[in-house]
């Protein structure tokens, strides 16, 4: 979206911002691609190439797959351990993949889940306090809305069996058969942040009084965060058609992945009451003149090569998934400035990709997305991939 600085005043204290595998193979590596479409900037005067920048061309390995056979999977949550949580979109489960052998286990379903177009179970997530609490939280599309709940997970009970009852944090988020958002992350500060879409009634992306289009921020029981731009408001920042992936750097800066409609999908450097300019722009602004009011992305994609999903960040670059571009892209940064134009890997291998997490030791975790009726799927779809990237 072509962006303008949005001049709303804060209302309190400034935001702080805040696993192994088994062996699957040898797969095919990436092609290593650079982007054609967006003419990408290259690190500015004020973000000069430091020591800690990473390199302009970086590396894609698939070392293995760890799990095949599962069905629609959309979120991922990694527990203490390095074990996954998958939620299923389309059967509302939740299924525990162990990180060191791809052992599947079914925690349970999550009680009122409606799938139906783009709904569904989506984002899942667990506490920052997980070890102390053993909550996971699920956003999901019921009959009426897109909630958010929290469930205890008690893996001592049988399989199937082992989530407690929904306990409601946060409703009334506009439901749709499509942009219905739904990523969810604990954030360095140990708040919720929820990335939701505009159902397609684009007039809601610029309302402040409506959840939607919009990055939340709210406390683990769903209130209001000290620090939001407004005292009595979950909206962390606004103007948003469809956001799909949430990740943080080693600053602790905030990135969002966004759908765009028929020109530009994005990334975003997010901060708190910002306005990201939708419905009114989409893209950076062109021609030089941004106007009043809108935030412009760090990096743009078309939609056929991108439709991005899930971001992670990981060896000094953001990880971004993408649905119709059925490709991985890697950005580059050197604090909030890429060093070079985005990377694209193992594009049209694995078909649709949905969800990239990181592992650490600059390892990911890749998700794909073949069997949400929107692709045909293979043999063995969908799967989860190790990556060793660099």
């Amino acid at each position: 979206m072509q962006r303008r600085s949005q001049t709303a005043v804060l209302a309190a204290a400034s935001l702080l911002l805040a696993a192994g595998c088994s062996s699957g193979g040898a797969q095919p590596q990436g092609d290593g691609s650079p982007a054609a479409p967006s003419k990408s900037p290259a690190a500015s005067s004020d973000a000069t190439a430091s020591s800690h920048a990473p390199p302009a061309k970086g590396s894609v390995k698939v070392a293995g797959t760890l799990t095949t056979g599962l069905t629609s999977p959309w979120g991922v949550a990694v527990l203490p351990g390095g074990d996954l949580l998958v939620a299923s979109r389309d059967t509302g489960k939740i299924i525990r993949v162990s990180a060191d052998n791809g052992k599947k286990t079914e925690l349970g379903s999550v009680p009122g889940v409606d799938p139906g177009g783009e709904g569904g179970l989506l984002g899942i997530a667990v506490s920052s306090t997980f070890g102390a609490d053993h909550q996971v939280y699920a956003y999901f599309t019921t009959a009426s809305d897109n909630r958010i709940a929290r469930m205890n997970y008690d893996e001592r009970r049988p399989p199937g069996n082992q989530l407690g009852a929904p306990d409601t944090i946060f409703k009334g988020i506009p439901k749709g058969q499509i942009h219905n958002g739904g990523r969810i992350a604990f954030g360095p500060d140990k708040m919720l942040y929820v990335g939701t879409g505009e159902t397609n009634d684009k007039g809601l992306a610029q309302d402040k009084d409506s959840p939607a289009g919009k990055i939340l921020r709210m406390t683990p029981d769903g209130e209001p965060a000290h620090g939001n731009p407004e005292a009595d408001s979950v909206v962390h920042d606004y103007g948003h058609r469809n956001v799909q992936g949430l990740a943080w750097d080693d600053g602790k800066r905030m990135w969002a992945s966004e759908f765009g409609q028929d020109t530009w999908d994005e990334l975003n450097l997010i901060e708190p009451g910002r306005n990201y300019g939708w419905p009114e722009a989409e893209g950076r602004a062109k021609g030089g003149s941004k106007g009043p009011g809108f935030v412009d992305p760090v990096e743009e994609w078309k939609p056929a090569d991108a439709s991005p999903s899930g971001i992670a960040y990981a060896e000094g670059s953001i990880w971004m998934a993408s649905l119709r571009g059925e490709r991985l892209w890697r950005i580059p940064l050197n604090g909030t400035k890429p060093v070079a134009a985005p990377q694209a890997f193992l594009k049209g291998t694995y078909g649709r990709l949905r969800t990239v997490v990181a592992a650490g030791d600059g390892t990911l975790w890749l998700v794909t997305s073949n069997t949400d009726g929107r692709s045909t799927p293979h043999k063995g779809d969908d799967r989860i991939l190790r990556l060793k990237v660099s």
